[in-house]
């Protein structure tokens, strides 16, 4: 077989790929991936998380590696009078089996992509801190705002430091 990887919105949902996204979520959680969620995440809490994405102003896409999910990332459109220039980016996650692959730039493109054609000229979006995803986002050149410490608790009780990543994608006039 082939090794593909497709990027797709999704705008509905199919069952089976309304599945697929709840077991990537379980997958990750699992993981450790701080993500709003905490082991054991049931499958119908999954599902149910899904079925309120995508939504009019959340974008969802989807990674199929040789067809299947394999990543997601969102991005959500801000609605308020004075935030319709800014977007945020949330949910990015790629199966633990598939990461290293350059799926998680992929979304992150698209979702950018996106953002400037919906006229945002900026993106905001935060993640644990020491979390691998740092260096991702600072390669796409996004810029650290501040931390927050104590912001997310992790499986084990612990709380975690949050960073908050903008980026500016083009002048605003």
């Amino acid at each position: 077989m082939q090794n593909t990887l497709q990027i797709s919105e999704i705008k509905e949902w199919n069952t089976q790929d309304l599945h697929s996204c709840a077991s990537l979520l379980i997958a990750v959680v699992e993981d450790g991936a701080s993500i709003g969620f905490l082991p054991p995440l049931r499958e119908d809490d999954s599902l149910s998380y899904w079925q309120g994405v995508p939504a009019p102003t959340v974008r969802l896409w989807v990674a199929r590696h040789n067809g299947e999910i394999v990543g997601t990332v969102q991005l959500h459109l801000s609605t308020t009078q004075n935030g319709t220039h800014r977007a945020e980016i949330a949910k990015l996650m790629v199966h633990p089996q598939s990461r290293r692959m350059g799926i998680a730039r992929r979304l992150m493109t698209v979702a950018e992509q996106t953002a400037i054609q919906e006229n945002r000229s900026l993106l905001v979006l935060d993640t644990r801190a020491g979390d691998p995803s740092n260096s991702l986002y600072r390669s796409l050149g996004f810029r650290e705002a501040g931390r927050i410490p104590q912001y997310a608790r992790s499986a084990d009780g612990l709380l975690h430091e949050t960073v908050f990543y903008y980026k500016l994608l083009h002048k605003s006039g």
